[in-house]
């Protein structure tokens, strides 16, 4: 491993899984979401195209899985031009540094990201006393030290850009991290959330094994700032997008998106909000 980068001491591999582990589904046809034991990556570009970009890198240890998904898809020499982070938690960016090692490519965050993927910051610890599910009460167990990319790791450009996905604009959506971000395409309206909600009760460890289709505010655990996490939901669902890739869950898309995204909106804090939070606002 490249001894300028490295992962926080307490990262591990999580023995957490579900059924749809190792599932792949074509989104749109240059859009397919992939899922690593409970968290999805994304991959952007038609298949068989030098030009391709990943969205996240997945679970700790799973290098191997998402450069075979990634060769199956694009060919034995394909190689992302980028990788772009929704934000830095431990199930996004667990095979980064392998696949950094492997591809030599850039890796892309928000600014306000940075501090907890060069090293600086550890992110806040999970908060294990919100209500909801097993997972819940685990969290504590999930790594939160900061990761180290060293110069592998740029901020976004500032004017909303997405280098290597022309269509798509990056949106800033704070709450669950301080530089989460989402993905939009304004031609066709097709978004890629990250984690700013869900289409699983992330909380709930039955609900991650069987994959139960629910719309769903950010895990709560990780979750740190819940007015923010609201607003962001607002603003993406002013969006009004017809299709969204969710970092936890199956893809939503038509009637079904629209009707659950205005129902998260308006109900944010039946829907979204624990009954206790050590960081409640």
């Amino acid at each position: 491993m490249d001894k300028d980068m490295n992962y926080g001491r307490d990262f591990k591999y999580i023995p957490a899984t579900s059924i749809g582990s190792g599932d792949g589904i074509e989104v749109l046809p240059d859009l397919y979401q992939h899922t690593i034991q409970i968290v999805n990556i994304v991959l952007y570009g038609t298949p068989n195209t030098s030009e391709f970009v990943l969205v996240d890198a997945g679970m700790p240890k799973s290098a191997r899985e998402i450069i075979a998904v990634v060769e199956k898809r694009f060919g034995a020499s394909g190689r992302p031009s980028a990788i772009i982070l929704t934000h830095g938690h431990f199930d996004h960016i667990g095979a980064i540094i392998e696949l950094i090692e492997y591809w030599k490519v850039p890796v892309y965050a928000h600014p306000l990201e940075l501090p907890y993927l060069t090293g600086r910051k550890n992110y806040p610890e999970p908060d294990s006393i919100v209500n909801g599910g097993l997972i819940a009460k685990i969290s504590p167990f999930f790594p939160n030290e900061a990761i180290n990319l060293g110069s592998n790791i740029k901020a976004l450009p500032p004017d909303g850009h997405v280098p290597h996905m022309p269509g798509f604009r990056w949106i800033h959506t704070p709450g669950h991290t301080l530089g989460h971000i989402s993905l939009f395409r304004d031609e066709d309206r097709a978004l890629i959330v990250g984690d700013a909600f869900v289409t699983v009760k992330q909380e709930s460890l039955y609900k991650v094994l069987t994959q139960k289709k629910e719309i769903s505010g950010p895990p709560r655990y990780f979750t740190t700032d819940w007015l923010a996490a609201w607003d962001s939901v607002k603003k993406l669902q002013a969006l009004k997008p017809t299709v969204a890739i969710t970092g936890h869950g199956l893809p939503m898309t038509g009637e079904e998106l629209t009707t659950n995204l205005q129902k998260l909106s308006n109900n944010f804090e039946q829907i979204a909000l624990p009954n206790h939070s050590k960081y409640m606002n």
